[in-house]
């Protein structure tokens, strides 16, 4: 396993906006991040997914400044977090797992508030928090009270109060946990035309591609009510943006994605790389009764997992080894009274990587 493979630059930034390296943090006998580094251009969508636990959400905090570490350093925006913390923190914006505004102000007033304190003038944080919420979609609900509204719209709230001050890092702890379907593809709506503004070309610079080509592929279509209000910096370099998520579809729409376990991130490298770790190696089946399919599939010297995906299994094979059980297992199913509708090799998904790195399975 090769961690942090693969960087990113940019064809016209050189300067990093997230640049973390080797980070450390205990509690007791737990160590809850264990060497992490990060380096996040401008412009760029930097997924962190795991399971409850891995490290992510303390990950963040270090990040903000929020935890000290043991050891490692944190540069944002050129900032070292612990030396020069309030002109790091000048830098980004954070939203935080839990619903952290004042439940008894106004939405308007839960703005203004984050918008003095971050030293906006009388007279520059009236348009720029109405500039944020029509952004976000709240313009309307200016006088509702924080603690009436609903899930999905805390979450935007949360995110206006972050992006007050044209912050160039947007730091978001797991901001789509717990809301609607539609709510969350709102929210990455929002998130995804924040970070075109001003975005450039990311570049693999092991392979010469595209870095954001399946990005643009699958983001285009995805349109918000009105445009980012950027400075002229931000309009030249992007935004960064780091999310950790516990849904393979969110992390599906970042540039790169990294895997943590256990306070390590064990695999980094964009979505379609990561899935062609998997190539070839993924068979989906169709039929019935389900458990005797899993039951069978489980029993197969060349299968090394099967995972229920919905109405079908995902049976992960060996390399080399899927036309060899494409032939063998139907027989051996239907011996012991399973019937197949469908068996074929598929495309892996993010879940079958996600779900091969969390057991230690060799995914290179």
């Amino acid at each position: 396993m090769k961690p942090n493979v693969l960087t990113f630059e940019r064809s016209n930034v050189s300067t990093l906006l997230v640049n973390a390296t080797n980070l450390r943090k205990s509690f007791g006998e737990t160590r809850a991040v264990d060497g992490v580094s990060l380096e996040i251009a401008a412009g760029e969508i930097y997924g962190l997914v795991g399971a409850d636990g891995a490290g992510k959400t303390t990950t963040m905090r270090l990040l903000v400044g929020a935890l000290k570490a043991d050891s490692g350093q944190v540069d944002i925006c050129g900032y070292d977090i612990d030396r020069q913390t309030e002109d790091a923190r000048s830098q980004f914006g954070y939203l935080s797992q839990r619903f952290s505004m004042y439940e008894d102000l106004t939405v308007l007033e839960n703005i203004r508030f984050f918008a003095e304190v971050r030293g906006l003038k009388s007279d520059e944080w009236l348009p720029r928090c109405m500039e944020i919420l029509e952004f976000v979609g709240l313009n309307k609900f200016t006088d509702r009270r924080a603690g009436q509204l609903s899930g999905g719209m805390k979450q935007k709230l949360g995110l206006a109060s972050a992006l007050v001050t044209r912050p160039r890092v947007l730091l978001l702890d797991e901001p789509t946990t717990g809301v609607d379907p539609v709510t969350r593809q709102d929210f990455w709506q929002l998130v995804i035309k924040l970070v075109s503004q001003g975005a450039s070309t990311q570049v693999d610079k092991y392979t010469g591609t595209d870095g954001d080509a399946e990005y643009a592929v699958r983001n285009t279509q995805h349109k918000t009510r009105s445009s980012y209000p950027v400075t002229r910096n931000s309009q030249t370099e992007g935004v960064s943006v780091l999310i950790s998520t516990p849904y393979m579809d969110e992390a599906s729409r970042c540039h790169r994605v990294g895997f943590m376990k256990a306070g390590r991130i064990i695999a980094e490298d964009t979505p379609s790389n990561l899935r062609a770790r998997l190539a070839g190696r993924i068979l989906e089946l169709r039929g019935k009764p389900l458990h005797i399919l899993r039951h069978t599939a489980h029993a197969d010297s060349d299968v090394e997992d099967v995972q229920a995906f919905g109405d079908r299994l995902h049976i992960r094979v060996g390399e080399d080894k899927a036309e060899v059980v494409l032939r063998r297992l139907p027989s051996e199913i239907r011996s012991v009274g399973g019937e197949i509708d469908e068996f074929r090799l598929v495309p892996p998904v993010l879940e079958d990587v996600f779900i091969a790195l969390s057991e230690n399975s060799v995914v290179e």
